[in-house]
């Protein structure tokens, strides 16, 4: 998954998706210089302050502090856009926006005020709005690099990812070291199914930070996709050793060591991405999975249950339990979780498969054969797939 909007095989983080920024005025004060300044400059004190623990992640004293500096200075534009970045740190949206709202109102000419309230809107699915604000954004400020990439993630993440390349391309023609927009370029051209050139991008955002554990996730995906097994894995392990607590990075392996047949390291790394990260439903439904074809089906079901739990209408989960309980021989329970995929995706190959023979076993050939049939003509080696995890469909 993209970050957050590819399912079924992967997972892709794509770091920093959209980005805003808080506003440092000058002179800068230290603690005990702001006391008796009263007005704007007492108003700049305080929001210096309010900046310093906002970069270091103390919100509510940020906060505090931008509080203070908007009665000392009810007009100073600046301000509001840095309370309204650490509400939005906070995940307060809507405080966020009205506080950039008074921004804009202060200063209409504030390009990073429509940037950051595009943001907010981004972050609340609004992304009409958003691509308005990124729009204005840049027309105020042509050269504004993080407009172009803000707004061509926004497109990413509608799937308009011709859209999201001209914009990251812009972006990286104004700031050919913006380590964000190859990560997210890539991930654009991958969407697109050009692996290669998301490689490339992949390659030139850990040449500029060889740190960036995302893009060696990425790159380890786009790996996985070419069937370069080694490869991906190589990139996976890179990504755990920079960011151990990484949960994506071991889902995403664990996967490329259940393609390559390495069931027991697929189950560890997804035993460690649950712990990570424990409402990760598809690390649950790939567990489910693993653990299914080697005999521990009965287990699988606790995995499966938990996945459909966090995601009813995810049909991975439900796909895959579904497929536990064929292995039970719990028919009955297998066709209503493959109806259940069906219904959500009429095309999903496993699910026809599954579901035709669990009909065959309870004698209904008619309806069991149509499935398969229909299954195969989805995708060609869905019986062979079967086989290889021990069902074996009609002869």
């Amino acid at each position: 998954m993209e970050a957050n909007n590819l399912h079924k095989t992967l997972h892709v983080l794509a770091g920093a998706a959209l980005v805003g920024a808080f506003v440092l005025a000058f002179p800068y004060y230290k603690r005990g210089d702001m006391f008796g300044f009263t007005g704007p400059e007492g108003a700049i004190a305080y929001n210096n302050r309010g900046f310093a623990y906002g970069a270091r992640g103390d919100l509510d004293r940020a906060i505090a502090d931008f509080n203070e500096a908007i009665r000392l200075d009810p007009k100073y534009a600046k301000v509001y856009i840095n309370r309204g970045e650490a509400y939005s740190g906070k995940g307060d949206n809507d405080r966020a926006i009205a506080d950039y709202d008074e921004a804009i109102r202060l200063d209409p000419k504030i390009a990073v005020a429509r940037n950051d309230r595009g943001l907010a809107y981004g972050f609340k699915g609004d992304h009409d709005r958003a691509i308005a604000d990124f729009n204005e954004a840049i027309r105020l400020d042509p050269e504004y690099a993080i407009g172009y990439y803000n707004r061509g993630s926004v497109y990413r993440v509608r799937g308009d990812n011709d859209r999201a390349i001209a914009d990251y391309d812009e972006a990286i023609r104004l700031d050919p070291k913006y380590v964000f927009a190859y990560n997210n370029r890539g991930l654009a051209y991958k969407a697109n199914g050009n692996l290669d050139r998301a490689i490339a991008d992949y390659n030139e955002a850990v040449q500029l930070d060889p740190k960036f554990a995302f893009a060696y996730n990425n790159r380890g995906v786009a790996y996985l996709f070419k069937g370069d097994l080694s490869r991906a894995i190589a990139d996976y392990n890179e990504a755990v050793e920079l960011d151990p607590k990484f949960a994506l990075a071991y889902l995403n392996r664990g996967v490329a060591y259940r393609v390559k047949g390495d069931n027991d390291r697929a189950i560890t790394d997804y035993d460690e991405a649950i712990r990570l990260d424990p409402m990760n439903a598809q690390a649950f439904s790939k567990r489910c999975y693993v653990l299914t074809i080697v005999g521990r089906a009965q287990q699988a079901l606790a995995d499966c249950n938990v996945s459909v739990r966090l995601q009813p209408n995810n049909p991975d989960g439900l796909d895959n339990r579904g497929f536990a309980y064929l292995m039970l021989g719990q028919f009955d329970r297998a066709i209503t979780d493959y109806d259940s995929v069906l219904k959500l995706n009429p095309k999903t190959a496993s699910s026809l498969y599954g579901r035709g023979v669990a009909k065959l076993k309870k004698g209904d050939s008619n309806d069991g054969t149509s499935d398969i049939l229909a299954a195969k003509a989805i995708q060609r080696d869905i019986a062979e797939q079967f086989a290889r995890v021990g069902v074996k469909g009609p002869e």
